[in-house]
């Protein structure tokens, strides 16, 4: 997905291994895995992908011809913007290259089309982490692989928290609170924390670290209006009751950064990303003046994981050679080196032992973030329940509107708009 604030997977299987992973086969689900052929890549192979992976990923590729001289792989970038309906229409058309780079939140809808190639039951990777594992599995088959994974974490001055009287990262809800507020009155933060008043997504891991779900485990029925979730409703909505963050914050580019940088606003939640954009809007040496911390709970400390996936769809015509470029792609050296080109953080654990990762400790928290992470259903209906939620979010943190009443609300209209189990 883009490095927006909030990225998508699921988080539903606890194993780290590709195979072995998953729900029970259900009514619908793909066929059964095949074997992958032994062997070098051979033919023509050809990938969709988007933004700078899109720009990035043939010079990466270049060692996997080097390695595999009778393949030509084959990029074609596409943005961001109009990627899903690309998507839509090669499916629809029969006429899919052989890869595409899958935002997590498309998974469910397009492999609920039977879209996509079900991953082979010797395909071998090992590692990811679970949660973005998880991202790929639709119905009970794995359609995939995680590619690269990221997942919002506390962002937070250090400098203006010592001035605050703080000397370490909030734990829980009751500190977030505190250090928010002691931002204000005693280090001169005009907002203590910066949170989207109308985004349903962003306010997620508030939902989930107070214990709260967002369907049955059984069949998938939407529960939007527990006390869990009127809970962490009410918390969230207390920011902007009680003048701690900004009812109207700006949405305009660099607009986070500039006012951390500035210490208007020294916390937010946010991806990875942020680290890079943060010290070049702050300059050299502001790195030492702030920190990151994995997201402060009440039962958990659960946050969103997203990212992207790679999928190799069922009229590949080259699938056996497709699903080699995925082995090379899911190497734990290959996704170290992805990142040192990129940015993008590794969905395989191992590849975090490189120096880039493992001695950076604001990057390394990403890495303790990951192991505990969640995502909306693999359902295409959520991106109305999605909508749904904002519009509700958007009448509590600005309106007034009580938050029973809006996940009341919230609940009627998802149980309208339907789930798809």
């Amino acid at each position: 997905m883009p490095r927006s604030r909030v990225m998508l997977a699921i988080a539903v299987c606890g194993g780290l291994a590709l195979t072995g992973c998953g729900r029970s086969a259900q009514k619908g689900s793909p066929q059964a895995v095949s074997t992958l052929e032994a062997g070098a890549a051979k033919g023509t192979v050809t990938i969709w992908a988007q933004g700078a992976e899109a720009d990035q990923l043939p010079a990466l590729l270049k060692k996997f011809e080097a390695k595999n001289p009778d393949v030509t792989v084959k990029v074609t970038a596409t943005p961001w913007g109009s990627a899903h309906d690309k998507y839509q229409s090669a499916i629809a058309a029969g006429a899919t290259p052989d890869i595409g780079q899958i935002g997590t939140t498309w998974m469910g809808e397009f492999g609920r089309a039977d879209a996509f190639a079900a991953v082979p039951a010797n395909f071998g990777a090992t590692g990811f982490y679970s949660g973005s594992l998880a991202s790929t599995e639709v119905e009970g088959a794995a359609l995939g692989i995680p590619w690269y994974v990221d997942t919002p974490v506390l962002y937070y001055r250090t400098d203006l928290a010592r001035k605050a009287g703080f000397t370490s990262a909030p734990q829980n809800w009751d500190d977030l609170k505190r250090l928010a507020k002691a931002l204000q009155s005693k280090a001169g933060a005009k907002y203590g924390i910066g949170l989207p008043p109308k985004d349903f997504q962003a306010f997620l891991p508030f939902a989930w670290s107070n214990g709260a779900r967002l369907t049955t485990a059984d069949d998938g029925r939407w529960t939007l209006d527990t006390p869990q979730m009127r809970e962490a409703v009410s918390y969230y909505r207390s920011y902007f009751t009680e003048g701690v963050a900004d009812r109207t914050p700006s949405t305009d580019t660099g607009a986070v950064e500039s006012t951390f940088v500035k210490g208007e606003v020294p916390m937010f939640i946010g991806g990875s990303y942020e680290v890079g954009q943060l010290n070049q809007a702050g300059g050299a040496g502001f790195g030492d003046r702030y920190a990151t911390a994995v997201v402060p709970g009440r039962v958990s400390h659960t946050s969103f994981v997203g990212g992207g996936d790679l999928a190799v769809f069922k009229k590949s015509k080259n699938p056996t050679a497709a699903w080699k470029v995925l082995q090379f792609l899911s190497r734990p050296d290959t996704q170290a080196e992805w990142y040192r080109m990129t940015g993008d953080l590794p969905s395989v654990q191992s590849a975090w032992k490189a120096p880039a990762l493992a001695h950076d400790t604001k990057l390394a928290v990403f890495g303790r973030q990951l192991k505990d992470v969640n995502s909306p259903p693999d359902t295409p209906q959520w991106a109305q329940v999605q909508a749904a939620g904002d519009a509700q979010m958007e009448r509590v943190t600005t309106a007034g509107l009580a938050p029973a009443k809006a996940m009341r609300t919230l609940q009627s209209e998802a149980a309208a708009i339907g789930s798809g189990s």
